[in-house]
């Protein structure tokens, strides 16, 4: 089989590119159809247009340094750079493979098996592209996906089981990896074996004998899987606990942990603030990002522990609910057309759909006119 050969692509296409994948309005594997280029390729781009933006608008001159040629200067620079050297190592045994790999630039005129080199992982694992998701995986992790939603205990095994009842032939091995890449596992308590990402700092659950007796008192946010006729993207929800109503949502193709922020600067915006917060320990929650915006708010932190899924039981029953019935009845041909029909569903079910748990009121009911106390979390 012959390799195919590298292209270099000009700025106008990059940029281009990058505009699109801003946009949102297309998945990556759409994208990467499209303009015939790998979903890792589109999303460095897009990266990289997000941190040269501000130049565009930045008329100051760049001051520029006289190299100095004394031998005193250049033994204080060795020094400098020793010192600098053990702090970027520092630094990368901290940050991981795949941080590593997301310092690369091929775009850069350093060599990429000098970054590698200087980054110590292999050169070979920069030209890796992995392949989009075939039609048979993206039918089976809408499987997959709606059975989770009926038996959210079963784990790859018990999985695999059911699907070979209806006809599936993946293994276990296979379907692990399908709810890997979903970002779902089976709910139970465990052992917290499991550690945070480097540099990500998990915070204690705070509402085990909390009472919540008003709005605003407590808010929860989660991400979870929406499938697509081509592809998936992810919707990140926020909800008042007392109320049930969602308070601002954000549809994301990448699991970033940009649209959690917007999430909540639009809620904070519309509905002030909470006391507290309440999230799982998924990367995006137990980013440094994440956790100055609600620190900088004046928000305590709550996470609930690891598959302990009671702890965040009113987001889970309402992804059950969006999902039986909203998503699992559409198949979006689009990224615009998931979030026209999101939209309308959600103000379906803040405006008009009664709960009984709040006697009948819809959540902007109970969110305006709270008649009663709702039980502790746990």
């Amino acid at each position: 089989m012959a390799r195919r050969a590298r292209w270099n692509h000009s700025p106008a296409f990059k940029a281009k590119f990058a505009l699109s994948a801003l946009k949102g309005d297309k998945t990556m594997c759409e994208l990467a159809t499209q303009f015939d280029a790998h979903p890792n390729q589109i999303k460095q781009w897009k990266d990289q247009l997000l941190d040269g933006v501000t130049d565009v608008f930045d008329d100051k001159p760049k001051a520029s340094k006289e190299p100095e040629n004394d031998v005193k200067s250049l033994h204080t620079k060795i020094g400098q750079l020793t010192l600098e050297n053990g702090f970027f190592g520092e630094a990368l045994a901290k940050a991981g493979l795949l941080g590593r790999k997301e310092m690369t630039n091929r775009d850069h005129k350093l060599s990429l098996a000098r970054q590698a080199d200087l980054l110590g992982i292999s050169r070979g694992s920069l030209y890796y592209e992995p392949r989009p998701a075939c039609e048979d995986d993206l039918r089976l992790m809408r499987r997959i996906d709606e059975l989770h939603m009926d038996y959210p205990f079963a784990g790859s095994r018990m999985m695999k089981g059911l699907l070979r009842q209806e006809g599936f032939t993946a293994g276990r091995l296979h379907v692990a990896s399908c709810m890997k890449r979903m970002g779902i596992q089976a709910l139970y308590r465990r052992p917290n074996t499991s550690k945070p990402a480097p540099g990500h700092k998990v915070s204690a659950y705070l509402l085990r004998t909390f009472a919540v007796i008003r709005p605003n008192q407590v808010w929860a946010m989660d991400i979870t899987y929406i499938p697509m006729a081509r592809g998936f993207v992810y919707l990140v929800a926020m909800l008042d606990w007392f109320s049930r109503k969602v308070l601002a949502w954000r549809l994301s193709t990448p699991l970033e942990t940009g649209p959690c922020i917007e999430a909540l600067k639009d809620a904070r915006r519309h509905h002030g603030k909470p006391e507290i917060m309440n999230t799982d320990q998924g990367s995006p929650f137990t980013s440094i990002d994440f956790i100055k915006t609600l620190k900088d708010a004046g928000i305590q932190i709550s996470m609930e522990d690891k598959g302990a899924w009671r702890d965040n039981v009113f987001v889970e029953r309402l992804w059950r609910t969006i999902k039986y019935e909203e998503i699992y009845l559409h198949a979006y041909e689009s990224v615009s057309a998931a979030r026209e029909s999101l939209c309308r569903y959600l103000a379906f079910y803040n405006s008009m759909s009664p709960h009984s748990s709040l006697d009948g009121q819809t959540p902007d009911q109970a969110y305006l006119k709270p008649l009663r106390p709702i039980p502790v979390a746990a």
